[in-house]
């Protein structure tokens, strides 16, 4: 946005601004944050301190202050942009996913070598959870968390027996020998650092980012459901949650979404075991002595990949699930098209040692049903994606496939996000800035959004 469109909206953004700002303690705190607000949305190639307090005509250093050092409620700031996101945008979904921040050097909080999906492959990088509240016409950032690393936790590394602390690390497996360019076993030249050394580095790393004690290492989808728990604590509460398979496919994650009552329609892997849905478990003869043995299903649980192709991709039904958007080439008011598939849907009983486990003890062994949606396009040798669902026996396939693919406006957040705002563009190195630049880039998105659902002159901007 250039100055002449930002003036014009300046009575609009002061508004916005004084409701999500509402809870800052000070006058120069609610004005710079107004003012940084006006630094991510004006033009420019990079959104970082220097160049953004360039176009605004002030002192990086006031910006700087603003988010590494001054004491406004970052916490209080997220909850009222997610209030008014959700009153906004009125979801059909919640959508969980995670990007990547790539970064040089290894001083900015959490960063590590890892594999990102925005990335396309494992580098320096930040990676970053979110949950987003998501309809076919808008969608807005909910929710931000940046994920802890093993390597930025102390209670990960492991004793002298291998063990760690940390509950959520797995066990770290030492790699003595490594292999040369003839595939011969070799002595691994890694040195290997002392624990009490490795510790010592973590706690000073910690120190110099500012990270709290209590953020540690667990994975990416517990993550998830304590931001849909700090969510509730702020009385929004999803109609159904959708993610990709690195969440999907994780048996507890969909377990935590039903504890808490939520619905949810996720993808998942085709190794993903389960059993048909009309199997059912049988008695076992006691042995006369120890416990008696709780009912089990006749046949090993099977690969979902392994259901659908027995079911047949003669089965697969044509669906469109929404219009494709407009491109440069269009022509005036000329359609589009619709996005279209080939896809059925099967009742399935997912099996695995987490959902057993979680089954009640007494109970009669069943393993709880839920839909398996397949996507099967013709000519194919076999199914390219799948999902798995907890809504109604009796939902419709098209309502199905429509919620599946719901997930596609995230990716409009991350680019808005990024090309547009600056959200990887945050140069320091602290835990809090991290997350003020993207609370803060955050809601400059969702200040566009309103402006675009009420002036449809807005749609084109960033």
């Amino acid at each position: 946005m250039d100055e002449r469109g930002l003036a014009r909206v300046r009575e609009q953004l002061q508004e916005f601004a004084a409701g999500v700002f509402a809870g800052l303690p000070r006058v120069d705190q609610r004005e710079t944050g107004v003012r940084y607000l006006r630094g991510l949305m004006l033009d420019g190639q990079r959104k970082s301190m220097q160049p953004m307090a360039a176009r605004l005509g002030v002192d990086h250093q006031q910006l700087q202050q603003f988010l590494t050092s001054s004491t406004w409620d970052v916490t209080g700031v997220r909850r009222r942009v997610a209030t008014m996101a959700a009153e906004m945008i009125a979801p059909r979904v919640w959508v969980v996913d995670d990007t990547g921040f790539a970064k040089d050097g290894p001083a900015s909080a959490c960063v590590a070598r890892q594999y990102s999906g925005s990335l396309g492959k494992v580098g320096n990088c930040q990676i970053a959870v979110s949950v987003h509240a998501g309809t076919d016409a808008a969608s807005a950032v909910l929710n931000w968390r940046l994920f802890v690393p093993e390597s930025w936790d102390e209670t990960c590394v492991p004793d002298q027996h291998g063990k760690v602390a940390n509950g959520h690390a797995r066990r770290l497996r030492r790699q003595p020998l490594t292999l040369d360019e003839a595939g011969k076993k070799k002595p691994h030249v890694r040195k290997e650092v002392p624990r009490e050394e490795q510790i010592a580095q973590i706690v000073r790393r910690r120190a110099a980012a500012k990270i709290p004690d209590g953020e540690r290492y667990r994975p990416k989808w517990l993550m998830a459901l304590e931001m849909i728990d700090e969510l509730a604590d702020w009385g929004l509460r999803p109609p159904l949650v959708t993610t990709d398979a690195g969440y999907g496919q994780v048996a507890e994650f969909r377990q935590g979404l039903s504890e808490r009552g939520i619905g949810w329609i996720v993808a998942t892997t085709s190794s993903t075991t389960a059993q048909p849905g009309d199997a059912k478990p049988v008695e076992v003869a006691y042995a006369g002595v120890g416990k008696y043995p709780t009912p089990r299903y006749p046949h090993p649980a099977r690969s979902i990949k392994d259901l659908a192709v027995e079911h047949g991709a003669e089965h697969a039904t044509l669906v469109h699930w929404r219009e494709r958007l407009p491109t440069a080439d269009s022509i005036g008011d000329q359609s589009a098209g619709t996005l279209s598939g080939h896809f059925f849907a099967l009742r399935i009983r997912p099996a695995g040692r987490t959902v057993r486990e979680g089954l009640p003890q007494h109970g009669d062994g069943v393993l709880p049903d839920c839909w398996l949606l397949v996507q099967w396009p013709p000519g194919e040798d076999e199914p390219t994606d799948y999902w798995l669902s907890d809504l109604p026996a009796d939902t419709a396939l098209t309502d199905l496939v429509h919620l599946a693919k719901s997930r596609w406006r995230i990716e409009h957040d991350y680019r808005e996000l990024k090309t547009g705002l600056g959200l990887d563009h945050f140069e320091g190195r602290s835990w809090i800035g991290w997350h003020r630049h993207v609370t803060l880039a955050t809601t400059a998105q969702l200040f566009l959004t309103q402006l675009r659902q009420t002036d449809p002159k807005a749609a084109g901007q960033p």
